[in-house]
Parts: structure tokens; sequence; C-alpha cells
């Protein structure tokens, strides 16, 4: 009896674990009606590459050749004789037809830790969303004595609330470069306006974990509508063809039974007839649901509004530099009180992200907050919104006890 209880428990921790897995996508059905991709990242075309991760990741560095060393990574629009042949030949990246284009080729770093981060926006609370991705462990069978493999898992948040986590389990070397495509599922919660990615090697570094991925991609799921059956309805029949049959009803009299005996009574309820009135309407008030708490470090500091936008339906680029000297300055930045950006470096490369603005999110604020002041104080930000052929310079200043604020609103 315990062996089998024993067995009993294995079996559902190894359910457990599968089920935690990222699928790879031969086989796998879901129950929904996927369109075109609402987010599509493949990583661009041509000259120059542009940085993707919205953060620098913290043990890794960008370069711009094609056979990046360990900790670095770069967005190659090929690889070749890399590593003294220990790499694969990838003679194109993933996503076909186009020319020229590029893919994200990682070195591991060292340490396990974050190589992606990306902030997504536009997507619909209470919707359910497939994401995939395409991996390729770019190692050659055989040519490494590490045991050492990517096992990368990947986060999806919003704010502080956790959505999802997926992992890909262990992408191990091949003889051929053999490209892997994993989906996954995820559900935005409610007032969600922007969702957080970020992507995590678990693996140490080392040769076998290089791998390269490309064509990030998220589908809305649409559930299948249900078949309808319509049963015909038999027409009334002619009035010559009706013959009723008249006969006398016989009228029953039944005593009525005392009210005070009516709780000891064993009358059939089921036969008495039941006045329905209709009820009116639900009221449902919406100002207050799904309101997002205020994070403490807005509530308890001054927030001063430093610009006010309103713009036609857009998706808004902001980018967020260092203003001036480089001077370590580091900000955390909430949207509509959810965090979206957190202790992030200043430097002379800009933190960027995407806002949509439409009828469904039509009001936005963004909170700049100063973990510190740098070598020299303030804390100061040049932030740059582009919007459609609109650009705005917003210079912020903020410190430990104040807050700068900018609101964007969808113009009427």
């Amino acid at each position: 009896m315990y062996k089998n209880r024993l067995l009993s428990i294995l079996y559902f921790i190894f359910i457990l674990m599968a089920c935690c897995f990222f699928k790879q996508a031969k086989g796998q059905q879901y129950d929904c009606n996927f369109k075109g991709p609402v987010i599509n990242i493949d990583f661009g075309t041509g000259e120059p590459d542009k940085e993707v991760t919205a953060v620098r990741p913290p043990n890794y560095h960008k370069v711009n050749f094609v056979c990046p060393n360990d900790g670095d990574y770069t967005y190659a629009t090929y690889t070749s004789d890399c590593f003294g042949g220990n790499w694969h030949t990838l003679a194109e990246d993933h996503t076909a037809g186009d020319a020229d284009g590029r893919m994200m080729v990682v070195n591991a770093s060292e340490d396990p830790g974050t190589f992606f981060i990306n902030y997504i926006s536009g997507l619909k609370p209470n919707t359910t969303y497939e994401f995939s991705v395409w991996f390729v462990n770019i190692c050659i069978t055989g040519n490494c004595g590490t045991i050492y493999s990517p096992d990368i898992s990947i986060d999806i948040s919003s704010g502080d609330f956790k959505i999802a986590r997926f992992s890909t389990g262990v992408i191990s070397p091949t003889t051929q470069p053999v490209w892997k495509k994993y989906t996954g599922l995820f559900t935005v919660p409610p007032g969600a306006t922007v969702v957080a990615i970020k992507m995590d090697d678990n693996a140490n570094g080392g040769c076998g974990n290089d791998f390269a991925m490309d064509d990030i991609l998220i589908k809305e799921c649409r559930l299948p509508e249900l078949p309808v059956t319509v049963q015909p309805v038999p027409l009334p029949a002619k009035p010559d063809e009706v013959k009723a049959e008249k006969k006398p009803v016989p009228v029953v009299k039944q005593p009525v039974p005392a009210l005070a005996n009516a709780k000891k009574s064993n009358v059939d309820i089921s036969r008495v007839p039941l006045a329905v009135n209709p009820a009116a309407p639900a009221m449902v008030k919406t100002d207050n649901l799904f309101k997002v708490p205020v994070p403490t470090v807005i509530a308890t500091r001054a927030n001063l509004l430093i610009k006010k936008i309103e713009t036609e339906a857009t998706e808004m680029v902001i980018e967020l530099y260092d203003n001036g000297e480089i001077d370590g300055d580091t900000v955390t930045i909430y949207h509509n009180n959810q965090l979206l950006v957190a202790h992030a470096g200043l430097t002379a490369k800009p933190i960027t992200f995407k806002i949509k603005v439409d009828k469904e999110h039509p009001h936005h604020e963004l909170v700049m907050v100063a973990d510190n002041l740098g070598s020299i104080p303030p804390n100061t930000s040049l932030m740059i919104l582009t919007a459609g052929g609109k650009r705005y310079e917003i210079f912020i200043s903020s410190t430990e006890q104040k807050n700068a604020k900018i609101v964007i609103d969808l113009k009427e």
C-alpha cells in the first residue's frame, strides 16, 4: 500500500512538472482559432541593428559581430566558423522570406541569469493569447566537453503579478542546426495594460550553452463558436382539421391546509404554481472594478505633473535617456500604478517601450521614481515621446521626495 501511494505521488509530481514545460509545437492542439499575430518580434533586417531588449540584461553585453564571446549577445544575419568550428554555420535566420533577416545570438554568461527583457502594450485584459518562440542550439554535438546546454525559462508578468511561466527544458546540441518552436498559453489579468516578457538561461555558461532565438509571436486565442441547432417549429393546424371534443370538466374541491400546520404538512409544492416577476436589470458600476492599488512610493511622495499630452489613436514610442553627464542615475517607472521598468540605469542608450493609445486604452499616467540621485544630484533624464509625426522632448528632474508624472490622453 505504501509503495502504491509513493508511486502515485511520484506520478503526480511528474505530471505537474510536465505541465510547467513549454510545449513544442509539433502535435500540440489548442481549442482556439488563431488569426495573425498581434505582436511580432523578428529582430529586424539589414543594417544597422536596433536594440530589442527594453532593459540591458545585467550579465550580458551587446556586440556587433557574429561570434559573440561568453556573456555577449548580438543580432546577426548569419554565423560562420565561430570558435574553431564548434558552432553551426547558420546561413540565415529563422524568419521566412526576409532578406538579411536578423536573429538574436547568445553566448551564455558564466552564471545563469536574464538575457532578454521586453515590455508589451496593447493586449486586451481578460483575454487568452498564445506565446511562441523559436530556439536553436548552435553548438555541434561532440565538439564540447561540457555537460551544459541551454535551459530557458520565460516569465510573463504585469507589475508584481505573475501571469505565467514556461520552460523549454534542455535544448541539446545537434549534428545539424535544428530550429524548434515552443508555445504556451497565458491570460492577461483584469486591468493590465502592459505585460513584461523576461527570459532566463538557467544553465551555467560554457561550450554547449550557446543558442539563437527568433520570431517571438503573440496571437489572440479566439474560442470557436458552438454550433447552433435550430429545431423546426410545427405549423398550427388549420381550423377545419381541429376536432376538439367537448367534455365536462369535473370540479374537485380540495381542502386548504391551515396556515398554522403548513410546516408540518406533506403538501407537494411542485404542483403549486409560482408567479415570477421579471427582475430589474443589474446595475454594474465599473469605475472601481479592478482598481490597481497605488504603490507606496507614489502614495508617499509628491507627484509633480511635468507634461500633459493629447493625441490621436496611435502607438506611442517612449525613450528615456540620462540628461547630461552619465552619473549613475537609476529610475523605476510606473504606468497607471503598475510597475513598468524596475531599477534601470540611465545612460546614453535609451530605455525604450511602447504604449498603445486608443478607445480601449484612452488614459495613461507615467510616473518616474528616482531610485537614487547619482553622483550629481538631482536625478535628471530626457524623455522623448514619438506619436505619428509628432515628437515631444521632456526634461525631467526627480528626487527621493518628489516623483515626475506625465499624462497622455486620447483626443476626443
